[in-house]
Formats: structure tokens, C-alpha cells, sequence
């Protein structure tokens, strides 16, 4: 049974079925490069990019760039990098509003000569007075009635920085009784002398997000122009700019922007984390953005996967994280490789082994992938457990190590737990055991039937790296949601959401490279950090085996 179709699917189709636009679909996503893009931005880019490949249609790369003092190059880079991991190409279309800077202030240059633009010289703090609340009528500006000539007498010196800044906007000339405040004579130009990152110091005046988005759109010949649901009172003045100029008309479309829970998803905090030093930088594994989940190990197939799950709706929602997570590891247990690590370790001398002696013994890298392989493990007489994997009184369903009970070693022998050794404060500091010669997995003719099975990794040859676990960011399911008692969502910051430790893993790690990914066996998946160095390789936790806080939660 197909899915069914989500209400932006169901217009399309019915834009195409009537023929609009010549049958065409061509769809933008247009992030604005002042901070890095995160996990609602990717749910965007797979809805914008994902209907122009369903339909047959095409997808911009637009960079709405039209504040200069809070863009910047480093911005634009980051976000073509996301767009490209995620599986997406928007091949030569690579578009600036800046680009249209000129043909957008030609078109301001119009409205003033149908006298639906003027220059306002009130501040600030009076345009905000007039305007008024929603449920009263605004106020009109005394600088409204400003003939036609004057108006592009005074523009043109705008533009060409005879005025100080902050001292004149253009504004739009609609109707200051409206109920959306939108449609309250919004500015559409300010004065910023400020340098452009493409454009330089060409211009002094720019437009405004809502004057240039919109007719930036048209210029592209945009046919579905897909926002989210904060853009939907913005979107009378879209259309309104459009009929006014009675130029090409986008139908603009919002949907339910991505909210989860334990998380931030305004730009301008995740800024504050940034800044304030609180993440090591937007690509902290902690942070929700894509550059930070690509970092702490997330597939992209995992992202489109999730975006997909949760589909397209109208109505605002919040989403479990459990489950991103959940998509996280679908992926990761199919792709990666189980090995052996060891965070806690524990000492183990196999008493009855030949000293010396080095066995190979052959691991499946991964149950899952037919094609996974194997690997060779080196197994010897001293060897590393979890110490979690041993208790001195241990209860009866312990299925792990305990004085005078057997366990398997995982793709190696059946041994015995004989004696314990401790230190003088009382504490287990090593295990001697016994193994059962031929109880080798693979060739097993000892006929002992053994309930537990751990992981281990030999003393001598066992590698110690650095790994870095990651807990949420956030103990708070809604850190933003607290304003009423005082509180910033740094207030619910989680200080455990770090926790950097060395463990000992097999040899086979030393030749991993940043980017790779495996499967601690019985803890978790990991992903090499960009910080490591050759041979030294520091892993990051990407997702643990399953949702640890579905208990924390009850």
C-alpha cells in the first residue's frame, strides 16, 4: 500500500493536473548565512529538494543575504557543506538575493511612483508607537503623505549615503488599520553602512528579509515556495509586493516547522551556546546542527530518514528525539562494524594459558551485512573486561562473571572465574581465571552450555584512546518553556552532557580515520573525531543500543 500523499504533495499534483506554471516544479531552499544550519533546516532541505526529484522538477540554492552586519563567508561554505552531505545537489543553481540588489531596487523605485512606497524619517521607537497593537488601528506617519518626488529624491540619497544610518527607512504604503501588524506600512529598505560579503561596500541601503524573499522568488521562477508556519502572516505582504509589481506569483506554502523535545532550534541561541562558550563551537556533537550531528556520527540516510518519518504537517507538534535516535541507529546497525572496547576495564589473568602464547581469533565485523567480513583479534593470557561484567555476589539471573561461574568470551573461549584479587582498601583490582581448552568458538567440542557472553580485549596489545560521551544537552524536555518563572534555557543546561574518559579497544582501531564508524559491542556506536591524530584515534558517541532516557523518564 503506497503512503499517502502529504497536503504539499496533494497541491502540487494539483498544480500539475491543471497544468500552472506549464507543468513545472521548481522549488528554492533559502537559508539565511548568519549561523549554521540545523536539524529543522535539514528537515526543509529534504521537503524542498525531495519534491522537485519526486515531480521531476528543479531546486535553488538561494542565500538570502540581505543583513550584512550579521552574515558571513564562513556561514555560506558551512551550509553548501550541509546541503552536499545530505545527498543533495542543486548543480549551477546557486543563487544570492544579493545578485538582485539592483532589479529589487528598481522595483522599490516602482512602488514609489505608484505611491505605495515612501520615506519615513521617524525613529525607531516611533515607527513602533504608530503602529499600534493588533487589536487597535496603528497611527499614520506624518512622513506618509511625502509627494511622489520627494520620496525619490530622498531614496536616491539613500542609496547613495547621504544620510546617517537609522535615520530613514523606506516603508511600504498599505493600510495601518490592518490586523496584521505585517501589512502596518512595513519597512522595506534601511540604511546599514555596513560592507556586503559579495557585494562590498556597493551599497549602503538593503532590503528587508520580507521585500527581497519574495521577489527573489520571482525572479527565479519559483512555482511552490514552501516556508514554515511563522512565515504564514508574512505572507499577505509576499503577495501583495507581487500583485502590486505584477510580476511572476509563487504560491507560497507553510508547513509545521520541526520542534524536539531537549533541544534549541533558534539560531540566535544556539549563537549564545556558542558564544557564551557553553559547546565547543557550532560543530560540538552536543549541538543540534547538522555540521554537529555529522561530527558525533549521524548518516545522512539517518536524517532523510527521520524527516521522511515524521512527516509534513500543518499543524505545529513537538517530536520525541528518541525518535531521531531511533532513525540514527536503524542505519548504523546495518552499516557498521561491531568491535571489541573496553571503557571500564577490569584485569584478567587466564591462569592455565600458556604464557606468551598470542591466538588470532576471527570476529564477524557485523551479523547484519552479509557482505560485513571478518576480522582477526589477538587473544593472550591477561586480558581486559568491563568491570561491570563481574560481581562478587552476584544474584542468581547474573548471566556474567562471578566467582566460580563460566562465561564465554565473545568469538574466543568458555572461562571460570577462580580466585579474586584485591587491593587493601577492598577493591577488585584483578580476576584470575581458568579457560576450557576446547571450548575455541567456531570449533567448540567442550559441550558446556554457557548462559553469558562478554567482550574483552587483550592486556598487552589493547590500544588506550580518549572517547568522549555524549548525553543530551538539555535535561529539560522544554528548555525554552520556562520564561514565566524566571528561567533562560540556559538554566537547564545539562551539566553531565560531557563526560570525556580513556578505555582500551582492540588494535584493530589504530588504523580508524575520522569520519569512521563502529559498534562498541554491548555499549553503543562511535564515530573517530577530526581531532584525532594518526594512530590515536578519539572516538565520539553517536547513540547508544537504545534509549536510555525512555527509563529516566518513568
Amino acid at each position: 500500500m503506497e503512503d499517502s500523499l502529504n497536503f504539499i504533495e496533494q497541491i502540487v499534483e494539483k498544480d500539475l493536473e491543471n497544468g500552472k506554471n506549464e507543468k513545472r516544479v521548481h522549488t528554492r531552499f533559502p537559508p539565511e548565512p548568519n549561523g549554521y544550519l540545523h536539524i529543522g533546516h535539514a528537515k526543509s532541505i529534504c521537503l524542498n529538494f525531495g519534491l522537485a526529484q519526486q515531480y521531476g522538477g528543479k531546486t535553488n540554492l538561494r542565500f538570502d543575504d540581505t543583513n550584512p552586519v550579521k552574515e558571513d563567508v564562513e556561514y555560506v561554505d558551512a551550509i553548501k557543506k550541509d546541503v552536499k552531505w545530505l545527498g543533495f545537489d542543486w548543480e549551477e543553481r546557486e543563487f544570492y538575493s544579493s545578485d538582485y540588489f539592483q532589479q529589487l531596487y528598481d522595483w522599490a523605485i516602482i512602488l514609489i511612483k505608484k505611491g505605495l512606497a515612501y520615506v519615513d524619517d521617524s525613529t525607531l521607537e516611533e515607527m513602533r508607537a504608530m503602529r499600534g497593537v493588533p487589536t487597535e488601528p496603528g497611527t499614520e506617519s506624518p512622513f506618509r503623505t511625502r509627494t511622489v518626488e520627494e520620496n525619490l529624491e530622498l531614496f536616491e540619497g539613500m542609496k547613495n549615503g547621504d544620510f546617517d544610518e537609522g535615520s530613514r527607512v523606506l516603508r511600504a504604503n498599505i493600510d495601518m488599520t490592518s490586523p496584521n501588524m505585517h501589512m502596518r506600512d512595513p519597512v522595506l529598505y534601511r540604511i546599514l553602512k555596513t560592507d556586503h560579503h559579495r557585494t562590498g561596500d556597493a551599497w549602503c541601503i538593503y532590503p528587508m528579509y520580507d521585500f527581497a524573499h519574495g521577489l527573489s522568488d520571482s525572479l527565479e521562477k519559483i512555482t511552490h515556495s514552501i516556508c514554515t508556519l511563522e512565515f504564514e502572516v508574512h505572507r499577505p505582504l509576499y503577495d501583495w509586493l507581487l500583485e502590486k509589481l505584477e510580476i511572476f506569483h509563487p504560491q507560497q506554502i507553510e508547513f509545521a516547522r520541526l520542534n524536539l523535545n531537549y533541544t534549541i532550534m533558534s539560531k540566535r541561541k544556539l549563537l549564545q551556546l556558542v558564544e557564551g562558550e557553553h559547546v565547543k563551537g557550532w560543530d560540538d556533537p552536543r549541538m543540534p546542527t547538522i555540521s554537529g550531528m555529522r561530527r558525533r556520527g549521524y548518516p545522512a540516510e539517518a536524517i532523510r530518514n527521520f524527516a521522511k518519518r515524521i512527516g509534513v504537517a500543518k499543524r505545529e507538534n513537538i517530536i520525541d528525539i528518541a525518535l531521531l535516535e531511533f532513525s540514527v541507529r536503524e542505519v548504523l546497525n546495518k552499516t557498521t562494524a561491531r568491535v571489541m572496547a573496553v571503557l571500564d576495564p577490569l584485569k584478567v589473568t587466564i591462569s592455565n594459558y600458556p604464557e606468551g602464547k598470542v591466538e588470532e581469533m576471527e570476529s564477524i565485523n557485523n551479523p547484519e551485512d552479509p557482505e560485513g567480513g571478518s576480522r582477526m583479534m589477538p587473544f593472550s593470557r591477561e586480558i581486559y573486561i568491563e568491570r561491570g561484567d563481574f560481581l562478587e555476589d552476584a544474584p542468581r539471573k547474573f548471566f556474567r562473571l562471578s566467582p566460580g561461574k563460566m562465561v564465554r568470551l565473545k568469538s574466543a573461549y568458555i572461562i571460570q572465574c577462580d580466585d579474586v584479587v584485591k587491593d587493601a582498601e577492598g577493591n577488585v583490582v584483578e580476576l584470575i581465571c581458568s579457560y576450557v581448552e576446547n571450548s575455541r568458538s567456531g570449533s567448540d567440542e567442550s559441550g558446556l552450555k554457557v548462559k553469558g557472553t562478554i567482550h574483552w580485549v587483550s592486556v598487552e596489545q589493547a590500544l588506550e584512546v580518549e572517547v568522549r560521551n555524549y548525553d543530551r544537552l538539555f535535561n529539560d524536555e522544554n528548555p525554552d518553556g520556562h520564561k514565566n518563572e524566571g528561567k533562560t534555557f540556559l538554566d537547564y543546561l545539562n551539566p553531565d552532557s560531557l563526560a570525556v574518559a580513556t578505555a582500551m579497544v582492540e588494535p584493530s582501531l589504530k588504523a580508524a580515520k575520522a569520519g569512521d564508524q563502529v559498534q562498541f559491542m554491548r555499549k553503543g556506536y562511535y564515530c573517530v573525531d577530526p581531532d584525532s591524530a594518526e594512530g590515536a584515534p578519539i572516538f565520539n558517541m553517536t547513540v547508544g543500543l537504545r534509549d536510555s532516557w525512555a527509563k529516566k523518564k518513568k
